[in-house]
């Protein structure tokens, strides 16, 4: 008998670390996605203090876009047969992620420079709308039926550990990562440089001739080339089953609360808002999705980064990493 009680006790033991396991494994995936997300809002708040609600549209735009190409028109495999499958998505996707980068940078042109110096609401209004515009031609790009982006995963998966994870996730915390990098260094840069002066103080760093313009276009570039990364990688398995679809772009509201939490100016804040918001939703899935929570209702495991995001709020007003201000009534 006592045998049979460490037997389960064992057994139970062990299932109660795959699952704590899977879902942490779970939830840095998804916080990496997130915080691809917040990282570009963010980028784009700092550079002209304008919070971006285009930012899901171009998102789903970048997902589109590679699709297309790896799908549609087979690049570079058309051209260049000799590559790896996994190396011609790969290739795939960063031109996806080039080209919805542009689409940024001719947007900031177009739509946001010639609002420079109006009331923020009206900038604020214009990326609405863009975002309204944007969707509704990706949305007839992809048609009714959704588009599967052709990746070299599916739905492979590994295990490391007790865990278990699909390749494709450890593809996106790996491009995170990447990213992450890629950022803190063009952060030493000269452009890198003259962005942090322009969101400290654009007057001043205009005195220095900088050119804010320049700058305003990069954040823009920089920002798109993140959501069509995130947009991507949400639209693989297991975030979605059927590729890129019409709610695609919905996606990046859900990150949010991770610049909230963050700060809405801080890019630590917005890695570290991410991948909280990305534990939180796991976490709540794992363990709050069970006969005996069946009152909290389904789908609460969406709300849970909105109620972190409150429990924050009431500690941080201006979220964990956020600059605090001081104003004279």
């Amino acid at each position: 008998m006592i045998y049979g009680l460490l037997v389960f006790a064992q057994a139970g033991g062990q299932e109660a670390v795959d699952k704590f396991a899977n879902a942490t494994s779970s939830g840095i995936a998804l916080g990496a996605i997130y915080a691809l997300l917040a990282l570009g809002l963010v980028l784009i708040y700092k550079a002209t203090q304008v919070l971006n609600f285009a930012h899901g549209a171009l998102a789903a735009l970048g997902a589109f876009f590679a699709a297309y190409l790896a799908t549609v028109i087979n690049f570079p495999g058309r051209y260049v047969t000799f590559l790896p499958t996994t190396v011609q998505w790969i290739l795939s996707a960063l031109v996806a992620v080039l080209i919805t980068a542009v689409v940024g940078l001719v947007l900031e042109r177009l739509a946001i420079r010639p609002m420079i110096g109006e009331p923020l609401f009206s900038v604020v209004m214009i990326t609405i709308a863009l975002d309204i515009v944007i969707r509704t031609i990706t949305d007839d790009l992809i048609g009714t039926n959704p588009r599967p982006l052709g990746d070299p995963w599916g739905a492979d998966v590994v295990n490391i550990g007790p865990a278990i994870m699909a390749k494709s996730e450890i593809a996106t915390v790996v491009v995170t990562i990447i990213c992450l990098i890629g950022i803190a260094l063009f952060f030493r840069s000269r452009y890198g440089v003259a962005m942090r002066a322009t969101a400290f103080d654009q007057e001043a760093a205009m005195a220095q001739g900088i050119s804010a313009g320049r700058i305003f276009a990069l954040a823009w570039a920089i920002g798109a080339g993140l959501a069509a990364a995130a947009g991507i990688f949400s639209s693989l398995f297991p975030r979605s089953s059927i590729g890129v679809s019409n709610t695609t772009a919905f996606f990046a509201f859900r990150a949010l609360p991770a610049i909230v939490i963050g700060g809405l100016d801080s890019i630590t804040g917005a890695v570290v808002g991410g991948f909280i918001v990305g534990l939180a939703e796991s976490y709540a899935g794992a363990y709050l999705a069970g006969p005996s929570w069946s009152f909290l209702g389904l789908g609460f495991s969406g709300v849970m980064p909105y109620l972190v995001m409150l429990v924050v709020l009431l500690v941080r007003p201006y979220g964990l990493f956020g600059t605090e201000e001081i104003r004279r009534v």
